[in-house]
């Protein structure tokens, strides 16, 4: 009798093993991370959670290639992360839009970059535009956009640019309520429409139940992953019901008690 196929699980896009990361501080060993692992299969949603000073922005940097890693390895695939890389788009809170541009042209930036021939950047750019609902801003600068359509602007440029990896930190952080709960609706619709795999680092409970297929809860002193939960809520999600409510409420619970633990540690 033949032996039954066993399946096999395809490699993460993401694999974070053993990672370490130590900070100097006038000679003073800071230590962010510690043995944290993590493994992120392509197209998921992960939010990062943690209090405060956990290490989840130094994380999503060295995912990012922005920071490197004292101990342990962060691979794309197979290969090590050593440097920022097209396929790998970074959002900040701060939206880091070039204000000597237009829209259209900070949407453009990477694609030209690249040296795409005019018509196809103009057809890249155009899809963009509109996939952000930005069509009739094409040409106003920074400063003449509100803080959501700053956002907007900077999750299209990553878009344009053909990553794969959208590394997102804190990006709704600094919006009104109102703004940052469209902006979540039409980031889970652009995800769903091109399948992106997204890091999302965020200090909302609700947020992350809203978002992720799963919520990595980091530690802090020195950050570690302390749970990696999976969200059993099909989607779309409502955040009125009982069983979003369950799953917030157990998330803020593991999170209080590791607040408080770490503060009874200092």
């Amino acid at each position: 009798m033949s032996e039954p196929i066993k399946q096999r699980t395809p490699a993460p896009i993401l694999d974070i093993a053993n990672v370490g990361k130590v900070f100097d501080l006038n000679g003073r060993p800071i230590h962010a991370l510690k043995d944290v692992n993590l493994q992120i299969q392509k197209g998921e949603f992960i939010c990062l959670i943690g209090a405060s000073g956990c290490g989840k922005s130094t994380l999503l940097r060295i995912m990012g290639g922005f920071e490197s890693v004292s101990t342990g390895q962060a691979r794309l695939y197979h290969s090590p992360i050593t440097e920022p890389g097209p396929e790998r788009g970074m959002v900040f809170q701060d939206y880091g839009l070039f204000p000597w541009l237009t829209v259209r042209e900070n949407i453009a930036f990477g694609p030209r970059q690249r040296g795409l021939p005019q018509a196809r950047l103009k057809e890249l750019t155009d899809h963009y535009l509109n996939m952000v609902g930005l069509g009739r801003f094409e040409g106003h600068f920074p400063s003449q956009l509100s803080g959501g359509m700053k956002q907007r602007v900077s999750i299209a440029r990553v878009l344009a640019n053909d990553c794969e990896v959208l590394l997102m930190d804190e990006p709704f952080g600094a919006l009104d309520a109102l703004t940052r709960e469209v902006l979540q609706k039409e980031l889970l619709d652009i995800w769903h429409k091109t399948r992106l795999t997204v890091i999302f680092v965020t200090h909302a409970v609700e947020e992350a139940v809203l978002m992720a297929d799963r919520v990595v809860v980091m530690t802090a002193g020195p950050g570690r992953v302390e749970r990696d939960y999976t969200i059993p809520l099909e989607r779309p999600r409502r955040i009125t019901s009982p069983e979003f409510n369950r799953v917030r409420e157990e998330l803020t619970d593991m999170l209080s008690s590791h607040v408080a633990h770490h503060a009874k540690a200092h």
